[in-house]
């Protein structure tokens, strides 16, 4: 019920469109066109290279062979990309930097590889042990951070992953367990148990093989899950770190003889240089000065990290409501956010015409609305673009609404204040960021018992304001009998067409006016809370059409509708639109949902060998596009660019991902 009440109220609290006046209208086109685009680089002075230069520096990642500068060539172009797009910046990208950054310093070059066959040296040599501290350290930082957030009050109650429960891979829990308790049993105190335990579990002999079982689960299940990229798979990789040195070496052992003449070397590794082995060990003698360096690395590094999650009144910034600086924080998954309405006003400084932006004009990234150094970001974007569109010294005003961990919808920014203008700075709080009503949080178990007493075709939209402000709403005339209650606090709904004005006090409501304006305005002292009733009609009535369309359709195949179908609903059984018919749109909507339908019970019957054969296949094209991606990009830097109609042919084919989804163009989004 939660999804269809979030998808029928994208059209309750409606964003504005771009107005088509003085030439705002090429907005969209020109930044398809790539001439003006908003960035949110991390430091103000990093620019993107030209496109085929990324793909180089892609390229370079790649280099393999001389360990060290295999590491260096990914180290730099990755924190370069990283830094210059902070809307793809998140805690799992950060680790990657780090571990490639300690794998620039460590001896990972030793056993297996093909520096050990060019340096006789390095061939199966010990690894100095501050290599795994650094190693391990860093992966205990991750779980045991991670656990620690995740003792928040939210996460502890249920609400941050509210819906995660109803996934298929819970299946089994609900068998026995309500989807309740499985949330917060299962999800929640799960989570938390085994993000606290991971990092000592692993650490000691005995129970490493309890946590290796429930770790793989863990990151199996986040798989599927999230669409997280390598982040689960990394983690997995890391398990090893904390088994003992000499596994691969036991693994090989146990391999065919022929297997082992191209495995590595199943013999006791040489004594190295770079270790220190005391007064029992071949090399005698004191630290050097180099193992000192190493040793005092190592201690401050972990500390650092341990101080970083922690250090937020240095930046003023949280991974809670206000979003600062926190992309170190290692609060995965802590806080689910739903956005209402987002509405982007401009005004020109010189005439005081007011206007509408499209929200998200200029840049393809919907992360912004989070995070007030991004809005402030966007803000001076736009203040710079405008001008092209004869609007002289633009003002540029946000109002950003969101519910944080199932929350009132309530006010990110203050919509009062000009971004363009207003102070942001790291260093300090950001004062025109309005803060969470922690106050109404009690109010969670009451909204979602108003919201089980609804029928299942009236949804609600649960609003909270503060004192002085107002909502501007818009009644789409397909939500029928919308009506507004206040639960908390008085205020006055203005009625713009009929210039009538209504004050209610808590526990009055009344009926909205449909394809109509009107404000809200809070009244009271304190912050005001209230609800949207409404009916999407259209939605209801086109649900009405298709459950007819599927009781013909079961008619038709079971005998028992005796009269022929018109031309225009022949496709409901599979047969082709008659010459000259027009097609249906309630039927095109039907076979669309039938597909969308078929589609899903095939993934979720589909046996292990068809998902591990779907998840190659689609990590085949992903590769596929990054090689072809980069072979054009290498040949563009050498020869030059072909003309555009061939560079488009080869990015198509570059993009292509076989026959199986040419087949299937309409299946809409990819499941998690």
């Amino acid at each position: 019920m939660a999804a269809a009440a979030a998808a029928a109220a994208a059209g309750l609290l409606m964003a504005l469109d771009v107005p088509q006046e003085r030439g705002l209208a090429q907005l969209d086109q020109r930044f398809l066109d790539g001439l003006e685009v908003c960035r949110f680089p991390l430091l103000p002075f990093l620019r993107p290279l030209p496109l085929d230069w990324m793909y180089l520096l892609y390229a370079v990642m790649f280099l393999g062979c001389c360990y060290r500068l295999s590491c260096a060539a990914f180290l730099g172009p990755y924190w370069y990309v990283l830094l210059l797009d902070k809307t793809s910046w998140n805690n799992h990208s950060y680790l990657y930097g780090l571990l490639a950054f300690q794998l620039a310093l460590l001896g990972a070059d030793r056993y297996g590889s093909l520096d050990g066959l060019l340096r006789p040296q390095k061939r199966n040599a010990h690894v100095p042990l501050w290599n795994y501290t650094l190693l391990r350290a860093q992966i205990f930082i991750v779980y045991f951070i991670a656990g620690l957030k995740k003792l928040d009050a939210d996460w502890v109650g249920g609400y941050s992953m509210g819906s995660l429960a109803r996934h298929w891979l819970f299946a089994p829990f609900r068998l026995v367990l309500s989807e309740e308790m499985t949330s917060l049993l299962v999800v929640h105190g799960g989570g938390l148990v085994l993000d606290l335990s991971a990092g000592f579990l692993l650490f000691f002999d005995t129970t490493r093989p309890l946590a290796l079982f429930f770790v793989t689960y863990f990151h199996c299940m986040n798989s599927q899950l999230f669409s997280i990229g390598m982040f689960p798979y990394t983690m997995l990789a890391s398990s090893g770190l904390f088994c003992h040195p000499s596994w691969p070496r036991r693994l090989c052992a146990r391999c065919p003889p022929w297997l082992r003449r191209v495995l590595p070397s199943t013999q006791p590794p040489r004594p190295s240089p770079d270790c220190h082995y005391g007064e029992r060990g071949a090399q005698r003698g004191g630290l050097r000065p180099r193992q000192h360096l190493a040793a005092a690395f190592t201690l401050l590094y972990v500390l650092e990290q341990l101080f970083l999650p922690y250090s937020h009144f240095i930046t003023q910034g949280y991974n809670n409501w206000t979003n600062g600086l926190y992309g170190y924080s290692w609060d995965m998954m802590v806080h689910s956010r739903f956005h209402q309405h987002v509405k982007i006003t401009y005004r020109d400084g010189l005439t005081g015409e007011v206007g509408y932006l499209k929200p998200g004009v200029f840049t393809q990234s919907r992360r912004w609305k989070d995070h007030a150094d991004m809005l402030k970001q966007y803000s001076t974007c736009l203040s710079r673009l405008l001008p092209r569109y004869n609007v002289s010294q633009p003002q540029i005003y946000f109002d950003v609404w969101v519910s944080i961990n199932d929350r009132f919808q309530q006010r990110l920014v203050d919509p009062r204040v000009d971004l363009v203008r207003a102070p942001w700075s790291p260093w300090s709080p950001t004062p025109w960021l309005l803060p969470l009503l922690l106050e109404l949080s009690p109010w969670r178990e009451r909204l979602q018992e108003l919201e089980s007493q609804l029928d299942g075709h009236t949804d609600a939209v649960f609003i909270a304001d503060f004192p002085g402000l107002h909502l501007e709403n818009f009644v789409s005339e397909d939500l029928g009998n919308t009506s507004l209650r206040v639960l908390r606090g008085e205020v006055l709904v203005e009625l713009v067409e009929q210039q009538h004005n209504r004050s209610l006090r808590e526990g009055e409501g009344m009926q909205l006016p449909a394809g109509q304006y009107h404000k809200v305005h809070t009244v009271s002292a304190e912050p005001s809370c209230y609800m949207y009733l409404y009916v999407n009609t259209t939605a209801l009535a086109l649900e009405r059409n298709l459950t007819r369309l599927q009781e013909l359709r079961d008619r038709v195949h079971n005998g028992t509708e005796k009269e022929p179908l018109p031309p225009e609903l022949r496709p409901i059984l599979g047969e082709p639109l008659a010459a000259g018919a027009a097609a249906d749109p309630v039927v095109t909507a039907f076979l669309r949902r039938q597909r969308r339908l078929e589609e899903q019970n095939r993934r979720r019957e589909a046996g292990l060998a068809q998902r591990l054969h779907r998840f190659l296949r689609k990590k085949f094209y992903l590769f596929r596009r990054s090689a072809l991606m980069t072979c054009i990009s290498l040949r563009n830097l050498a020869l030059g660019r072909p003309s555009l109609q061939q560079l488009a042919q080869e990015v198509a084919f570059a993009n292509w991902r076989g026959e199986e989804e040419e087949a299937r163009p309409e299946q809409g989004s990819p499941e998690l």
